[in-house]
């Protein structure tokens, strides 16, 4: 499977996901002071259902506790993720 780019978009409060300079897919966060919330996350239906959202969520979490910002997962996706991977859990 081919790695995606996941960017940080911090003047949009969103992760955008991009497969070859073509963007495939966004998770939207708000900041508060419990941490960083992600409110909605998708990805392209063409390009679902291929391991796609879960390299997406993972960057995003990545940075967000790089950042010592709690992930929250208000979505499905990103709340999913973070039931099969507790680590990420933690700040």
């Amino acid at each position: 499977m081919p790695e995606i780019t996941t960017v940080h978009d911090d003047v949009h409060s969103r992760y955008l996901a991009s497969l070859d300079g073509e963007v495939i897919g966004e998770a939207v966060y708000r900041d508060t002071e419990d941490g960083r919330i992600f409110t909605h996350s998708e990805i392209n239906p063409a390009f679902e259902h291929q391991g796609y959202g879960t390299q997406m969520v993972r960057a995003a979490l990545d940075d967000t506790r790089s950042a010592g910002l709690k992930p929250i997962g208000q979505c499905s996706m990103v709340r999913n993720f973070l039931a099969e991977h507790p680590d990420y859990a933690r700040r």
